[in-house]
């Protein structure tokens, strides 16, 4: 009885972009993403950087302004970070990920690889969050190839590179990325969530309830954890663990898109009307 349901949450869970707790993604991530270039402070940018990067996160209209002006002034790299980031804190994503690119572009002309990388990996994350999905793996497929990410950094951007796949609807070609960001960024509990919602997906119950379990180690409060691991509940028959990962949702966020979702599926459980 619960698997026609249970299909309606999967699309839910795949289309939206959850915020509760420490997951984050599409445009929460993206977000975050240029607040870290903003906060960055590189060693040897030029002092107009500082001033630009403060008015991105105060003022992002003035800091536009002010670095389409200085990117007409031989500004480089550093004034098209800044219009990025500004353009991330008005949502404008499409906008933020080209200027990522073209610093990106600008960072690879100076030889400055280690630059170049983190900015791909920002236009992927803004390619993301404007729903541009072959752009975003274009952008992390870069990041990847540059050779100059290690450790976390690593780990994020075969996550990235994931998410982007499975917004492609790629699942399998998701499972090895997710693999290597378990491996090198497994304190994100979103690399343990999308592996959970993969594995469920491709039909692998152990391996789900195995990683939606670390997820909920890491994010227990989450209403997309809590809302996976309903799912998965559901996928094994366990009804009585669905019902309480699903109420869970509804009281973490209760306005939330997965509020809804977890809704719809509990609503299964009431008896039918009086005649």
């Amino acid at each position: 009885m619960l698997l026609p349901l249970l299909l309606l949450i999967a699309q839910d869970q795949a289309s939206v972009a959850p915020k509760a707790g420490p997951v984050l993604r599409d445009a929460e991530r993206a977000r975050a993403a240029a607040e870290k270039a903003a906060a960055a402070a590189p060693a040897g940018e030029p002092p107009r950087f500082t001033k630009c990067m403060d008015l991105a996160t105060g003022n992002p209209s003035a800091a536009i302004d002010d670095a389409v002006k200085w990117r007409g002034e031989n500004g480089g790299m550093f004034a098209r970070q800044c219009l990025a980031v500004a353009y991330a804190n008005q949502a404008r994503w499409e906008s933020a990920a080209s200027a990522f690119e073209e610093a990106a572009g600008e960072a690879e002309n100076a030889r400055d690889g280690a630059r170049a990388a983190t900015y791909w990996t920002q236009a992927g994350n803004a390619w993301l969050a404007a729903k541009n999905p072959a752009k975003a793996r274009a952008g992390f497929n870069a990041a990847l190839a540059s050779g100059q990410l290690t450790g976390l950094a690593l780990g994020e951007a075969y996550l990235d590179r994931a998410r982007a796949a499975v917004a492609s609807g790629e699942n399998a070609g998701a499972r090895a990325d997710i693999d290597v960001a378990i491996a090198k960024a497994g304190d994100d509990p979103l690399a343990w969530l999308l592996s959970a919602t993969l594995a469920r997906r491709m039909h692998d119950l152990p391996r789900a309830q195995k990683d939606i379990a670390e997820a909920v180690k890491r994010a227990g409060d989450d209403a997309s954890v809590q809302l996976e691991a309903g799912n998965i509940a559901a996928a094994a028959g366990d009804e009585a663990a669905a019902r309480t990962a699903w109420n869970k949702v509804v009281t973490a966020a209760p306005g939330s898109p997965q509020a809804s979702a977890a809704r719809a599926a509990l609503a299964q459980f009431d008896p039918p009307p009086a005649p």
